[in-house]
């Protein structure tokens, strides 16, 4: 039996100017995996995941989430974009969570949830509210519904964010350094929550710089450098036996 896969990159790459942010990458991700992606910074991990859900249009191949082209239909041989709201409509299968929490300041923990069922799916305000309370209860904030995001530690905001992506019943969710920006001792509730999503089954790209979760949840580990894929593989391999240099260089500096 031939595994689902969830996302399809092939053969992307992507530009800024003059310099060639992602060379070429092909990844596919099946239901349910984990993948962990690592390298240093300017790797490219980042536009990686923006240009999965669309945030950065691609300058040459092509992403599929669910089976479809991100951003773009296909008439024969040619590729022609989507208007926003179609685009908007494909990203209700890919939910994110940033580095930076993006809550909104002005509304309570369960207004961020239940802002995008309300607004996007037109679910009624009391079956949202149902929904909101439940995943904040999942993410361990059921008693802080009514709190806005300064009265949140920013380990409570980003469990806040992934409860607010989870709403949306996203096929795939991407974390692009969920933990960097907390406090050493509010990194473990996240990364608890994250362990609790792989568990439940759900299918996770996770950029990321703590090694011991890659190590330990993910299915497989992904290094890239300079844009390029440089090392993938089962993660206790590629994080005590990397086969390239630019992979042996990489962890030297981190483990």
């Amino acid at each position: 039996m031939v595994e689902e896969a969830v996302v399809q990159v092939e053969h992307v790459s992507k530009w800024f100017g003059s310099h060639e942010v992602l060379c070429d990458v092909s990844l596919n991700v099946t239901r349910g995996e984990v993948v962990c992606i690592l390298g240093r910074s300017g790797a490219g991990k980042s536009t990686l995941l923006r240009c999965i859900n669309h945030l950065e249009p691609v300058d040459s191949g092509i992403i599929r989430v669910g089976g479809e082209i991100m951003g773009y239909r296909a008439q024969g041989q040619n590729l022609h974009e989507l208007h926003a709201r179609d685009v908007a409509r494909q990203r209700r299968a890919v939910g994110m969570v940033f580095q930076q929490f993006n809550l909104f300041p002005h509304m309570t923990a369960l207004e961020n949830v239940t802002e995008s069922p309300r607004g996007v799916l037109r679910m009624p305000r009391r079956d949202a509210d149902t929904l909101g309370r439940s995943l904040l209860a999942r993410v361990g904030l059921g008693d802080r519904c009514d709190a806005y995001p300064s009265q949140l530690s920013g380990g409570q905001c980003q469990r806040v964010a992934i409860a607010r992506a989870l709403a949306m019943s996203p096929d795939v969710m991407l974390f692009d350094e969920a933990t960097s920006a907390l406090d050493p001792e509010l990194v473990g509730g996240v990364l608890d929550q994250m362990r609790d999503l792989a568990r439940d089954g759900m299918t996770m790209i996770v950029v990321t710089h703590e090694i011991g979760f890659a190590r330990e949840v993910g299915d497989r580990a992904i290094i890239m450098d300079d844009g390029v894929i440089v090392e993938e593989g089962e993660p206790r391999a590629v994080l005590t036996n990397p086969q390239t240099k630019e992979a042996r260089e990489f962890l030297a500096r981190v483990l």
